[in-house]
């Protein structure tokens, strides 16, 4: 079904997906709406990159395998991932998640017409996935933690998509709950499909899913995603992995659109990745909780809002803002210069669902929370 493109009270502004919105706010100080890295580095960081001349110098010399096996062993296993398959045999490199989940899409039209795909979720997803002539059918998030899926569902489709933790809610699925999922998806012969591009902000999301899904038998694949982690300047990988049984043409069609990428940002995200398992993680929980509270103690007392996500980890956060639409809030926010994501096309299957709530990203500096929260006050109070 065709949906009409959102445009703000000022009539000025019509935008198709949630990417657009999020270009709208690139070059602004107050930017809040995509989900990226861009707080400073930390001490550790900046000396990763006082380094870059060097790792140029060994991305140079070295075989891009080797560097890659690295890379991968290193991310996957500081995020609790130990049983994750070698890279460059189950494991492929991409430029980015998105990519990723193209070469995905891609691979998995050629042996089914339908998927059933966690709603709600970030736009791109079904875009890319509607996008290769897929027919999605959605499932809700609460039935997917709290419930088996029907056979009848699981019989409609050829694969299941879900998002842990999920942009933009936050929910983690656990560890029993992906155990039965992979059993179900076993049964039926279901591809279980996981993008976990936010794992790395929650700890309950950093058990060994490679081991349950191994487990369990079924046919899978996993999207893994650097970028959200770390401020790089969109210096970033995302990781294609998938089961030995998986019976999709995913290497083919990696074939098809990129030789490999670069081996300076694999070593990068190698020692990125070394810091975060030698306590960076640790820190970026701890900033991003900060950031949390500095936002929700300036619009705690503000009337008709709230927090949707109580207990959410992840680097965004959700704002009900009451009786207002949330497209609305945008563009008095858009006058101060200040950025945050109206969440209809979040909701994919049912807009209105998200016409009251903005997602705000909270990988920023501090001082930028501070004003952001302030200035968001400002505009709710006026309006409310």
């Amino acid at each position: 079904m065709l949906q009409t493109p959102a445009v703000s009270r000022s009539g000025d502004v019509p935008v198709e997906n949630l990417t657009q919105f999020e270009y709208l706010a690139l070059n602004s100080p107050l930017n809040l709406a995509d989900g990226h890295a861009r707080q400073e580095l930390t001490p550790a960081q900046s000396k990763v990159i006082g380094e870059l001349p060097d790792m140029f110098a060994e991305a140079a010399e070295r075989p891009v395998a080797e560097i890659e096996r690295e890379a991968c062993d290193m991310f996957f296993t500081a995020l609790g991932q130990r049983s994750h398959p070698s890279a460059g045999d189950r494991v492929l490199s991409c430029y980015s998640s998105s990519l990723a989940m193209e070469i995905y899409a891609r691979s998995l039209v050629t042996g089914t017409d339908a998927i059933a795909l966690i709603h709600p979720t970030f736009d791109n997803i079904p875009d890319i996935l509607r996008g290769v002539g897929l027919r999605l059918v959605p499932v809700e998030e609460e039935q997917i933690h709290d419930a088996d899926l029907t056979p009848e569902l699981l019989a409609s489709v050829g694969a299941v998509f879900v998002t842990t933790p999920n942009n933009p809610t936050g929910r983690v699925l656990g560890e029993e709950r992906l155990r039965r999922l992979a059993e179900q998806c076993a049964e039926h012969d279901v591809v279980l499909t996981l993008d976990t591009s936010f794992r790395g902000f929650d700890p309950d999301a950093q058990y060994d899913h490679y081991e349950v899904l191994e487990a369990s038998g079924c046919r899978w694949v996993v999207i893994e995603d650097t970028g959200k982690l770390w401020p790089t300047l969109e210096l970033k990988i995302g990781w294609l992995a998938f089961s030995a049984n998986a019976g999709l043409p995913l290497a083919k069609i990696h074939s098809d659109i990129l030789l490999g990428v670069s081996p300076l940002i694999l070593l990068l995200v190698r020692r990125f990745a070394a810091d975060a398992a030698e306590g960076g993680l640790t820190d970026l929980h701890r900033f991003i909780a900060e950031n949390r509270a500095v936002l929700r103690t300036r619009l705690a007392d503000v009337p008709d809002t709230w927090f949707v996500d109580e207990h959410s980890r992840v680097s965004v956060d959700r704002l009900h803002v009451g009786s207002r639409l949330g497209l609305d809030v945008w563009s008095a926010l858009r006058s101060h210069n200040l950025y945050a994501l109206p969440c209809q096309k979040f909701h994919w299957a049912r807009p209105s669902e998200g016409d009251h709530t903005l997602r705000i990203a909270l990988s920023r500096s501090p001082l930028s929370i501070a004003r952001a929260g302030q200035a968001l006050r400002s505009v709710l109070l006026e309006d409310g």
